[in-house]
């Protein structure tokens, strides 16, 4: 492959043109999209004009813009050349890096990954990429953030490729079952039947990693097991994989209890987001406790996410970003509410 950009001659104080030139026909129309699908979403995310012409793609607009889209293109271009596809979420995932300011500046194919038997599980936005780095690098990591971030699925796609290349024995994943008392008890079944709604997450992460019959076959034979975070208490995980989900609502106690479980060869993720705690008014959440007595540790790994990192669909971020700036705005007004005469 050869590709190259040239200056196609300024287009304005801060404006900047350049073309870029793909020298193998048969990949170029997969970077196109039908229609030109793909460059018209690069268009839209990134608010430069693209135009294709041949083999070669003209990129023009503001000189920060452009240079983000030539890098862009030339890291789809690099997954293309290695044998993967891409699609819309690949695209959008790309130009949600490309509009953050701390997104690393590699190509999309050089970015930390996570590979596993079914696939290859790559960051789809710079916490994503922070977090992955942290997964591969620290023994214990908390992932903390709204929903749709991806934190426990790039957790579960983490040991289940570490499962699989006999880097640890077993994978242990656990979630607090918040209404284990009387509400879980009107609930039909036995205990499993009870408990597994709160864990189906947790499957649903495994059965996107793992052919269904080697889920149920790993269940059976004991290298997976799923269970709640009460089950956790008085064992030793040595040479796991151990995941904590929700840990939002855990309380103190459990939380301590869970994090002194590791053993020798034991890896943990702790996720959770302290926006939706479910623990009655007035109980500490574990989680927060935690990250208030253990952060900064050698050893532990703190990823914090935002609406930015969200990876669902675009409504999700616009939805987390609407409340944090309502619960921002009364904290405000909370904090210089004068205070009451004698108080």
């Amino acid at each position: 492959m050869t590709q190259f950009a040239r200056p196609s001659g300024a287009i304005g104080a801060t404006g900047k043109a350049v073309t870029v030139q793909f020298n193998d026909n048969t990949l170029l129309p997969l970077l196109l999209g039908d229609h030109d699908r793909h460059l018209a979403r690069i268009e839209q995310g990134l608010g430069v004009r693209l135009s294709c012409r041949g083999n070669r793609i003209a990129i023009a607009g503001n000189a920060a813009q452009v240079d983000a889209a030539e890098h862009l293109l030339q890291g789809l271009w690099h997954r293309l050349e290695r044998g993967e596809g891409i699609g819309r979420p690949d695209i959008d995932a790309a130009i949600r890096l490309a509009n953050q300011e701390a997104a690393p500046r590699l190509p999309l194919s050089d970015l930390p990954a996570i590979r596993t038997r079914r696939g290859v599980v790559a960051p789809r936005s710079a916490g994503q990429a922070a977090y992955v780095e942290a997964l591969a690098t620290h023994e214990m990591v908390f992932a903390i953030g709204p929903a749709g971030t991806g934190k426990t699925y790039m957790a579960v796609a983490q040991a289940v490729a570490m499962l699989q290349a006999g880097k640890v024995d077993r994978i242990v994943l656990s979630r607090p079952a918040v209404e284990a008392g009387e509400r879980l008890g009107f609930l039909p079944g036995d205990l499993k039947d009870k408990v597994d709604p709160y864990l189906r997450p947790l499957y649903d992460a495994l059965h996107d990693m793992l052919p269904a019959e080697q889920v149920a076959r790993r269940l059976a034979n004991g290298d997976i097991e799923v269970a709640p975070l009460a089950f956790m208490r008085g064992r030793t995980l040595s040479h796991a994989y151990a995941i904590l989900d929700e840990a939002q609502n855990a309380t103190p106690m459990q939380m301590k209890m869970f994090l002194t479980r590791m053993g020798e060869g034991t890896r943990m993720v702790i996720t959770g987001d302290l926006t939706q705690i479910d623990l009655p008014p007035g109980m500490t959440s574990g989680l927060r406790d935690a990250l208030d007595a253990v952060e900064g540790v050698p050893g532990i790994g703190v990823v914090r996410f935002d609406a930015s990192d969200v990876v669902r669909h675009p409504l999700v971020a616009r939805i987390v970003a609407a409340y944090d700036r309502r619960d921002g705005a009364a904290e405000k007004r909370r904090a210089t509410r004068p205070a009451a005469p004698g108080a």
